[in-house]
């Protein structure tokens, strides 16, 4: 019997593998963390080939430790760090330079660039993306313009472009299947969101030629089947970039749904039904899945730093041995005491989109203690994910009451439950914060009959616990005035030209 699925999430700073059955409940899961390299200030790579090594160690890892056979796997479904950028060899297979991660900053002026050219309103109503250095496409044109030889092999066709998922189902298919999905296309800046194709005219614009480019599929049907990894051949069934994924594994599958995943970053994402809204906010419009002949929109917020400001008080600051160690340290005080960090590591996303906005603590006085840098670090957090909730309302029209909640961070109450207060809605946490894996796992699933449909996954989804606000509206204006101050101290930093 072949009763279990299993999902590969494919992270920024580790490769998961977690093995699901029938019920949408893991059985067994194996992580990985892999290397981050920073060669320069504000350029973050990764190593395609660690990637896909520690990707396969544990899936591997996650079939043995639920004691079970490649043979007992329906499908495998993938989900991954979106916008990271790797282009390979299409005869060797190896990459011609490492992975540029979603992160990095250095093509930001060559963005800058593009935006006064005037190509900004172009590019928003063809890929529902504003110009930034965080997709793909400039990633890959920087590799094509510095890469020895790389501009010339990509013409003649002999380089492949990719996101994660396309570099993980080349190595699972040995070369065979070159694809994507629409979910992780919609993150490029060159495929066009409204036909679904690659668009000749951004092609032209960022100067890469279409022989690059891997074939666009939906997000769940069978791809192809794994050459090699496993004893058995598994199918690749379903596809779906991690914000896509989780927005899928939280069944937020009506408009008007809302989900928030707190992982290194911060991705608010809402569906927004058959019809893509162009924002008026700084939001991206993105496809959210693509199954049979449906393809349904979202609307998304993102914020760059959220975990990882806590992984940096760890290994930046050393105020924490371990990450978990955040919530003891920072519940030593009641409030941060007007201390506000803001976490702009790499610029600032959603709605502000300030690209050299660099991280700013405020509010610092004598009797300022690592408690209160700690508890300022988890409360940007929060404050963050109200200005992306704010503007989504204001974009739809519709009032949120309910975000439903997932990611490493939520296991942080007091996080949840200020949350709450800020935003003046419920925060729900489902019992499975898994949702990301979970909706690759779903995606697969449905592809090859595993579950039959929808509605039958729809009943496996179960609640936690909903946080609710405990203080009054009018007491969190004051706090969340400071913020703004902060973020503008933030971005007047970044502002060179006093």
């Amino acid at each position: 019997m072949k009763d279990f699925i299993l999902a590969l999430d494919q992270g920024t700073t580790s490769s998961r593998a977690i093995v699901f059955d029938k019920n949408g409940l893991p059985v067994a899961s194996a992580q990985k963390e892999f290397t981050q390299f920073y060669p320069k200030p504000g350029w973050v790579e990764h190593d395609p080939d660690e990637i896909w090594s520690t990707q396969t160690g544990v899936a591997l890892e996650a079939i043995t430790k639920a004691g079970l056979e490649s043979v007992n796997i329906a499908a495998i479904g993938i989900t991954n760090q979106r916008e990271t950028t790797v282009v390979w060899n299409r005869k060797t297979g190896k990459p011609v330079y490492n992975a540029i991660v979603w992160q990095d900053r250095r093509t930001a002026d060559s963005c800058d660039k593009l935006k006064s050219e005037g190509q900004s309103p172009k590019i928003l109503e063809k890929t529902g993306l504003i110009i930034d250095a965080y997709f793909s496409a400039t990633k890959v044109r920087w590799i094509l313009d510095n890469v020895k030889d790389a501009r010339r092999l990509a013409e003649d066709g002999q380089l492949a472009f990719g996101t994660i998922d396309s570099w993980l189902i080349w190595n699972l298919t040995r070369g065979k299947l070159h694809i994507t999905d629409v979910s992780n296309a919609s993150r490029t800046m060159l495929f066009n969101i409204h036909t679904l194709k690659w668009d000749e005219e951004l092609l032209r614009i960022f100067n890469i030629p279409a022989a690059m480019l891997p074939e666009v599929r939906s997000s769940s049907e069978i791809y192809g089947k794994t050459e090699g990894q496993f004893a058995t051949s598994i199918p690749v069934a379903g596809i779906a970039g991690d914000q896509q994924a989780a927005l899928f594994g939280q069944m937020c599958i009506e408009p008007g749904m809302v989900k928030n995943t707190y992982g290194t970053g911060c991705f608010m994402v809402m569906n927004i039904g058959n019809k893509p809204i162009e924002s008026k906010s700084k939001l991206l419009t993105t496809i959210a899945w693509r199954i049979g002949n449906d393809t349904q929109y979202a609307l998304e917020g993102s914020i760059f730093i959220a975990g990882a400001v806590v992984q940096w008080l760890r290994d930046g600051l050393g105020i924490i041995k371990n990450s978990g160690d955040v919530e003891k340290l920072a519940a030593k005080v009641k409030s941060s005491e007007g201390v506000y960090f803001v976490p702009a590591f790499a610029g600032l996303g959603a709605p502000h989109w300030n690209q050299h906005a660099r991280g700013t603590l405020v509010g610092i006085t004598r009797g300022s203690t690592s408690s209160h840098i700690a508890r300022a670090a988890l409360d940007s957090i929060a404050y963050q994910t109200l200005e992306v909730l704010l503007a989504m309302q204001k974009d739809s029209g519709i009032d949120i009451r309910e975000l439903r909640v997932d990611g490493g961070a939520t296991v942080n109450n007091q996080l949840m439950q200020f949350q709450s207060d800020l935003l003046q809605a419920d925060v729900v946490r489902p019992k499975i914060t898994e949702t990301t894996a979970l909706g690759a796992a779903y995606l697969a699933g449905l592809a090859v009959n595993y579950w039959s449909n929808i509605n039958e996954i729809k009943q496996q989804w179960q609640m936690d616990r909903t946080f609710s606000p405990q203080i009054e509206e009018n007491e969190t204006r004051s706090l969340i005035k400071g913020w703004h101050r902060a973020v503008k101290a933030a971005k007047a930093w970044a502002d060179d030209s006093e």
